[in-house]
């Protein structure tokens, strides 16, 4: 596959012509190939959330040729789940021999613990085995997502907020600091827009406690993630006038039970629950135990978004943005515009 990079020694996914050609060592055919690289996607603006600022997009991409196919896909490792392109690679790596033998989808779940690793060798096995009518997926369709406005000033963030006057949901980065003003400043930019407050883990139970009224009188739709993951408890006792979705308290089914009276939405992500297979399972849960759903993603290039556009139609809220915040996308990959996204092109994956 001919690949271009934007960052020095990147290369860069193209989903058609060159994906053919058995791969072989030596004389012997071997059953799959797999190989993972690591590949930077330079921001167009600093991103910023509680937690820090990031201007580059890192990603491990995994290709398994087999016969005349060739499957792709994308995980981000994220440093607040002790993750890294390293070890993501080191992981893929481990598990390598066991996919080029034959190991499917569901044998991924006991080789491969949850994680940006896994998500990049699932997706890359459901493009395959769609290319090679083993699997099926509903096409994908245009859907609504969240854009998001990153920390800054209230005055800047009301700037940011009237670029995206055409969005229909928009999405607020805040830390424990001016909360009420930067959340007027955005509304009042926005009188229209349904609003997903994301604080990243950096309130407190005494701050939400003091900051609701505001949040209801500026009718956010959305509080996602406002405590500690390890220290939700006040939520429990907490009656919330808005919705409160999980994001980093929730990985997989496991963690269902202790999130009921906590939270009424559930995040998944695909790099948290390690794949569209386990994605899938955790949906089914969720919905089940009563929660809603939401479906999120990490700052991504379209690859990583692709598998994701298969659960939006179940979500109450999507936020797939990622894409959005580089630079430059990998050729053919989803559109953005005004809160709308559009599919990748035909071919592009699964």
């Amino acid at each position: 596959m001919s690949r271009g990079g934007v960052a020095a020694g990147r290369t860069r996914h193209r989903p058609d012509a060159l994906r053919r050609g058995a791969d072989r060592r030596g004389d012997r055919a071997l059953l799959r190939r797999l190989t993972a690289t690591a590949e930077a996607f330079p921001l167009r603006a600093p991103f910023r959330i509680a937690r820090g600022v990031k201007t580059v997009a890192e990603v491990v991409t995994v290709r398994i040729v087999e016969g005349e196919a060739t499957g792709w896909g994308e995980g981000v490792p994220y440093t607040r789940y002790g993750e890294s392109v390293a070890g993501a690679l080191a992981a893929i790596e481990d598990a390598r021999a066991a996919v080029e033998a034959g190991a499917g989808r569901a044998d991924l779940l006991a080789l491969m613990p949850a994680g940006a690793a896994r998500n990049a060798v699932d997706a890359a096995l459901w493009d395959l085995d769609v290319r090679l009518g083993r699997a099926s997926l509903p096409p994908p369709q245009p859907i609504e997502t969240a854009v998001t406005i990153g920390i800054d000033t209230a005055e800047a963030m009301h700037r940011a907020a009237l670029a995206l006057s055409a969005a229909p949901l928009v999405k607020v980065k805040l830390d424990a600091d001016r909360v009420v003003d930067r959340i007027a400043a955005v509304r009042s930019a926005l009188p229209d827009a349904r609003l997903i407050v994301d604080p990243n883990e950096s309130w407190t139970v005494d701050l939400l406690r003091t900051v609701m009224p505001a949040l209801v009188e500026r009718r956010v739709d959305l509080l996602e993630q406002p405590l500690p993951a390890d220290d939700d408890e006040g939520l429990a006792a907490f009656s919330s006038a808005i919705a409160i979705a999980a994001d980093e308290a929730v990985h997989g089914i496991a963690d269902l039970i202790r999130l009921r009276g906590r939270y009424s939405h559930v995040n998944i992500k695909l790099d948290k629950a390690g794949g569209l297979t386990a994605a899938l399972a955790l949906a089914d849960a969720a919905e089940s135990a009563g929660f809603g759903l939401m479906l999120g993603c990490m700052v991504a290039s379209s690859l990583g978004i692709a598998p994701a556009l298969r659960l939006a139609p179940r979500a109450a809220f999507v936020d797939l943005d990622g894409p959005w915040w580089l630079a430059e996308d990998r050729p053919g990959g989803v559109r953005i515009e005004a809160g709308r996204l559009d599919p990748p092109e035909p071919g592009f994956w699964a």
